[in-house]
């Protein structure tokens, strides 16, 4: 922290905060309680603490709940009081354990987006662990992701999700389709019996290749490169978009892939399981990555 290794440090000189994930409220303290608990172990002067209690209550909006027990509180509420309390003493660094995995879908999607405001507003350097790939994309500046407890990618979240370095960075952020490939040429390869070309140059006789669902074009126009016939197995409706599990009439094999379906094309279409369908790996969305 500030460019000095804390890790050695006594925990109260270490100057983070810390929200965990069941919250931790003391249930014998009202939120004013909790909230001012860290300040008063600090010996801060009663006035002192009394407004930034006030202050913090007015930032996550519970300035109504300020005498209330944390058995009276909402999830999101006792969570909110939680965030207060570690950030009461004004620390250098703020860290969340699963803050928001406790919570309904709808409270996660309020308090995501609440959380990322306040963090931008207080300008706290803060690193949140999280499972939720949908929490990571959309909260963080900067996404480290882990696999057996080693760095397995690192960068934007656009980063993470456009540009997967590994399978496992593939499949964790994001859905997409993983097909193993021998290369053919710089820009060639060869995938079950068919050869599709991709933009990305092939360095390696045998990779693995992926591409989101999304990116894979529905009813090609006939010019298109690396079209090929299929048949739609599965329909699952996801409000805005289908998505599809489609297989793949590749040359030497059949291949399932997921592909997405705008809810206005199957609607319009009458598209049902079985029916077939062309579509067109496009060579721009096609990624090389690590085995």
């Amino acid at each position: 922290q500030n460019n000095k290794d804390i890790s050695l440090l006594p925990p109260d000189q270490r100057d983070f905060g810390i929200v965990f994930q069941s919250y931790a409220l003391f249930p014998n303290l009202s939120v004013k309680n909790n909230i001012a608990f860290g300040l008063k172990t600090r010996k801060q002067n009663k006035e002192t603490i009394n407004q930034r209690v006030n202050e913090l209550l007015e930032l996550v909006g519970l300035s109504d709940h300020i005498n209330k027990f944390s058995a009276q509180l909402s999830g999101g509420e006792q969570q909110r009081v939680a965030l207060a309390r570690a950030l009461a003493p004004s620390p250098g660094l703020l860290l969340l354990d699963e803050p928001l995995s406790a919570l309904d879908a709808k409270v996660r999607q309020y308090l995501r987006l609440e959380i990322k405001n306040l963090q931008k507003k207080l300008g706290v350097t803060t690193i949140m662990v999280t499972h939720d790939q949908e929490e990571a994309l959309t909260m963080a500046d900067r996404i480290i992701l882990m696999n057996k407890g080693i760095i397995e990618q690192e960068g934007s979240p656009y980063d993470l999700y456009s540009n997967p370095q590994t399978s496992f960075a593939a499949n964790f952020i994001g859905t997409t389709n993983l097909l193993e490939a021998n290369k053919i040429s710089n820009n060639q390869v060869e995938i079950n019996g068919s050869t599709l070309e991709c933009n990305e140059t092939i360095n390696e006789n045998s990779v693995t290749i992926t591409i989101r669902p999304e990116d894979i074009k529905i009813n090609p126009d006939t010019n298109e490169k690396n079209i090929f016939k299929g048949i739609i197995k599965e329909l699952e409706f996801l409000g805005s978009h289908f998505r599809g599990l489609v297989e793949v009439d590749f040359k030497s094999q059949k291949t399932n892939l997921r592909c997405q379906f705008s809810s206005e094309y199957i609607l319009q279409n009458n598209i049902k399981k079985n029916n077939a369908v062309s579509i067109s790996l496009q060579p721009a969305a096609l990624k090389v990555i690590k085995k």
